[in-house]
């Protein structure tokens, strides 16, 4: 009897990151720039430039899936469209008529990573599916410790952090922001904060 709740323990152990695996099964984006280990990107905006060191050690599969956005220049033209002072900056996921720009697959949730939601750092957006992230991210405004991995619950994937312009995302903080009709959501910039281009540092 005590074997086969022993048993039972260890293959309970073993499901949990076989159903993580199942679930993220098609998330594995290509390798990008495979030799950069901790890419730079420069996000040239409508309020100024900023520079993000991606983390591939931590989170190989977010940074790659990033990375391919960017090389396709599918971040181009496109809005910070959730603006909330002492919370996050977000973009990344539509044009400035609010548009919804084109989606790759989902990729695997990698918030266990060790990388906190701490000031400056940029993570992964994502519906309540843990594995749902697609092309939209944020910027950390705060230490928002309560989109960290618990010990029952996924996080929100951190895979970076601004290396150069703080006080442009500071600066997009304060923009007003109110309803935005199109979006059916609140904190969106009345004055559209364009992301113009970006692209990888060399």
């Amino acid at each position: 009897m005590i074997r086969k709740y022993v048993l039972s323990i260890v293959l309970l152990l073993i499901s949990v990151p076989l159903t993580a695996l199942s679930a993220g099964k098609d998330c594995f984006p290509p390798e990008m720039i495979p030799d950069n280990l901790f890419p730079m990107i420069k996000l040239e905006t409508s309020m100024g430039d900023i520079v993000v060191e991606l983390n591939r050690m931590r989170a190989p599969i977010t940074s790659n899936n990033f990375l391919r956005y960017v090389l396709e220049g599918e971040y181009d033209g496109t809005i910070f469209h959730r603006v909330m002072p002492g919370f996050v900056v977000q973009g990344g996921g539509y044009t400035k008529d609010i548009e919804e720009k084109t989606l790759h697959e989902n990729v695997l949730n990698e918030s266990g990573n060790g990388l906190k939601n701490v000031t400056g750092s940029i993570a992964m957006a994502r519906y309540d599916d843990p594995h749902s992230a697609t092309r939209q991210f944020y910027f950390n405004m705060n230490n928002n410790t309560s989109l960290d991995p618990g010990s029952r619950n996924w996080g929100y994937t951190v895979f970076g952090m601004v290396i150069s312009g703080m006080e442009v995302l500071e600066a997009i903080a304060e923009t007003e922001t109110g309803y935005s009709e199109a979006l059916d959501a609140e904190d969106v910039p009345l004055v559209p904060v364009l992301l113009i281009k970006a692209s990888v540092e060399e």
